[in-house]
């Protein structure tokens, strides 16, 4: 008997026994999903932050077995190039504005109807009676939402200082390349839109190309398009609302015991966004020490433009913004409307 060589198999043995020990659970739970979200928030912005951090308890919700991969400042493209990646599988999930999701649903535009709510009061009354149709439609378009985030509310910001409807029909503004419906709304409502992808907005603002812009303080700032639009109008243009959505085969191919973990970690997120709105006053406070005005707007002006808009409702609806999901929105701003008057 070869007493060696039967210790070097038993020492083998052992070895391999170990070995399975330790990685045998790994087999188990099969090869890590990398889960490619894409967002044109800046690198180390406060959404930027949050959406690191919900990656952080991904991993840890998992056990380490989904990873979210983030790509910052656009570098995946604009949001409705996002979701077009999405949907051939380049990338899996976006934070989006509303601009994005009116690349899934047409019924998203809803929230682009200028001046609908003027308080998250109003706001949060309009929202919640119109989720329960937006929700399905994105998901029979092929993605999940894993939570709403609001952004807060978009103002003009333009070259020169501006008060009416009429003064801004006078400049050149930003909209967004491959918005077609809202180009056209524009131009039939006598304003001048130039398409620009986001990359393009910094360069066009400073050589006079696009004099005029309607965005959050936030993305004024991180952007640094304000400092060619050093004015600013103080009226609540729209809300911008935002989500975080995963294509429908992504989300499937998660296994399902981590489902209700995940979307636990999403709620989170969806309370922490919130938290940020008001980082929209430190924004205006930043750019106000860079040379921003912001102009008030007297009630003889408030009224114009909201004549103005009531004007061009016939334009949004069935266009820009599908007629039933419009009819809602415009129905609910009309309520609101009332009680408030009988209140006062």
């Amino acid at each position: 008997m070869n007493y060696s060589s039967d210790m070097a198999r038993v020492k083998t043995s052992r070895f391999l026994v170990l070995i399975l020990m330790l990685f045998f659970p790994l087999l188990l739970r099969g090869e890590q999903i990398i889960v490619k979200l894409a967002t044109l928030a800046p690198e180390g912005s406060p959404w930027h932050e949050l959406l690191v951090e919900m990656g952080q308890k991904w991993r840890e919700a998992t056990h380490g077995d989904v990873v979210l991969r983030i790509y910052p400042g656009g570098i995946a493209g604009d949001e409705r190039d996002v979701i077009r990646r999405i949907r051939i599988g380049q990338m899996h999930a976006a934070a989006v504005t509303t601009e994005g999701l009116t690349e899934i649903s047409r019924d998203m535009n809803v929230f682009y109807i200028p001046l609908l709510a003027e308080s998250f009061d109003e706001l949060d009354a309009i929202r919640d009676k119109l989720f329960p149709y937006l929700n399905p439609e994105l998901e029979k378009n092929g993605f999940k939402v894993l939570n709403w985030a609001d952004v807060g509310w978009s103002y003009w910001f333009t070259r020169e200082a501006i008060s009416t409807p009429s003064d801004l029909k006078r400049l050149r503004i930003f909209n967004w390349a491959g918005d077609y419906h809202s180009a056209e709304l524009y131009k039939k409502a006598g304003f001048h839109p130039v398409p620009l992808s986001a990359v393009d907005v910094l360069p066009s603002l400073t050589t006079g190309l696009v004099e005029a812009f309607a965005t959050h303080p936030m993305i004024a700032l991180s952007m640094q398009w304000f400092a060619s639009a050093p004015n600013m109008l103080d009226l609540k243009w729209v809300f911008m609302t935002g989500a975080i959505i995963i294509s429908n085969t992504t989300w499937e191919s998660i296994p399902e015991e981590y489902h209700q973990d995940l979307l636990v970690v999403s709620d989170e997120m969806e309370d922490r966004a919130r938290a940020l709105l008001p980082l929209a006053d430190d924004a205006l406070g930043i750019m106000r020490e860079h040379g921003l005005e912001i102009h008030p707007i007297s009630a003889e002006d408030r009224k114009a433009w909201l004549e103005e808009m009531r004007a061009i409702h016939p334009l949004i609806r069935g266009t820009l913004v599908p007629e039933e999901i419009f009819d809602r929105a415009i129905r609910l701003k009309e309520e609101i409307s009332t009680q408030k008057e009988r209140a006062e």
